[in-house]
């Protein structure tokens, strides 16, 4: 598949994108690319239910956490207009959720479920402003490879903690008190 569009853009231009696109702005340029794939939708879903249950919840876990689907994010004084699929706040960040349609605040942590259409947007320039805004942790789920993985960021530089495959159980940062089953993320 093809990258997707690419071109000078502002949050004005988000708001008027089509709704079956995504559209963000990031270093000044907007990306608009389709929704995600059904397999997609379901492993973030399956994902959100599972950490959220545990973490923001605190049921079956440790809680303490602020979990969110899809938060668009105003992030660096641009601003750069970003929709991770997951993101999560530490509640000793975030003890209260704000009211607003969009959040300021760069979460701890960040999972992007990529597909042939995102790849490089939310490996390269995506990373790129959740590093440069203080972003921990990401976890890049890939359905089609049946792939998670865990990379600490930072500005500069990436390190990659674990990657994890298929039906393997995951205990991974920063949510390694509880056992994610890799395989109900791919189930159909």
């Amino acid at each position: 598949m093809a990258d997707p569009v690419r071109r000078r853009g502002t949050y004005e231009d988000v708001l008027r994108a089509p709704e079956f696109l995504l559209a963000e702005v990031a270093d000044c340029e907007m990306y608009l690319r389709p929704r995600p794939t059904i397999d997609a939708a379901r492993a973030r879903t399956r994902l959100g239910v599972l950490l959220g249950t545990a973490y923001d919840l605190g049921r079956g876990g440790p809680g303490g956490w602020v979990l969110l689907d899809e938060p668009e994010l105003h992030l660096g004084l641009r601003p750069d207009v970003v929709v991770p699929d997951l993101a999560g706040w530490r509640r000793a960040r975030m003890p209260k959720l704000p009211s607003t349609p969009h959040l300021t605040l760069a979460p701890d942590w960040v999972c992007q479920v990529v597909s042939a259409d995102s790849a490089n947007f939310d490996r390269g320039t995506k990373q790129r402003v959740y590093a440069r805004e203080g972003v921990e942790l990401a976890w890049f789920v890939d359905p089609a490879r049946q792939l998670l993985e865990v990379v600490r960021l930072g500005v500069g530089d990436e390190v990659a903690i674990a990657t994890f495959r298929e039906n393997e159980v995951v205990c991974a940062e920063p949510f390694e008190s509880i056992e994610v089953e890799l395989g109900a993320l791919w189930e159909r």
